[in-house]
């Protein structure tokens, strides 16, 4: 596997009046990685997420993509950047079809002059049947293709997870950071949906970012977990270190009575 850094994460901090959120996290997301962000409730995973994607401005820190300073950069920025994220809450157009949905999130691949929107030539019919097939072939690698033609507001909730990753991964990012991504897919759901994140890995993107509360998905699909609590970095591992990490069981279990 390759160790070229692609995001770096250097000392990130942020807080919100007189609560630090996060607090001097560090950490490298590495070229063909899958890279697991986890920890308790209100860890902090969420706003890391934030700050890296211009969601947030830090109050200390710097992130930087492929060498370039990208701190406090703007979101839509940073996604045409490369870093393109999804969210806790699912972010669909409910009215329109899964595949117009994916259609839409190739829209920062697909943009047109106005010029071309009025007079479409053979440019624009080749960019947009190149779109078209993109789109179809998203939602069969995700398994939604007997869903394509279903408004979004029929999918389950774990149907809805799939669509958002497949809009997220029709803007072509470079990084694709997911944000609980198999919350409302049972186990089995949950399981194939890793074999689908490593061939994501494999054939669509650089690598990924992935805050997940699944445990047996995140350790079956991680190259390296960094664990955070109350706003810090507490460990940082492959999956079988981090599980044998006691500071890492007690900031799950708690700490045993004597």
């Amino acid at each position: 596997m390759s160790t070229q850094t692609l995001l770096a994460v250097d000392g990130l901090s942020k807080s919100f009046g007189g609560i630090r959120a996060v607090h001097d996290i560090s950490f490298a997301l590495a070229d063909r990685e899958i890279l697991g962000l986890i920890g308790p409730n209100g860890a902090g995973k969420t706003t890391c997420f934030n700050l890296i994607t211009g969601f947030y401005t830090p109050t200390a820190g710097r992130v930087s993509f492929k060498g370039r300073d990208i701190t406090g950069a703007k979101p839509f920025a940073v996604a045409q950047g490369g870093i393109v994220r999804s969210f806790q809450k699912t972010n669909i157009l409910r009215r329109l079809s899964v595949f117009e949905n994916v259609l839409a999130g190739h829209y920062l691949q697909a943009r047109q002059s106005l010029l071309s929107t009025f007079f479409p030539g053979k440019k624009v019919a080749a960019v947009e049947k190149s779109v078209r097939e993109s789109a179809a072939e998203i939602i069969e690698m995700l398994g939604l293709q007997s869903r394509m033609n279903a408004p979004a507001s029929l999918l389950s909730c774990g149907e809805l997870r799939l669509l958002e990753v497949a809009v997220a991964l029709a803007a072509k990012p470079t990084v694709l950071m997911l944000d609980e991504p198999a919350a409302g897919l049972n186990s089995s759901e949950a399981m194939a949906f890793g074999k689908i994140l490593k061939k994501i890995r494999e054939t669509r993107v650089e690598a990924i970012l992935l805050v997940e509360h699944n445990m047996s998905l995140v350790m079956a699909v991680s190259d390296r977990l960094v664990v955070m609590n109350f706003g810090e970095k507490l460990a940082e591992g492959t999956p079988a270190q981090i599980q044998g990490n006691s500071q890492v069981i007690e900031a799950y279990l708690g700490k045993a009575s004597i």
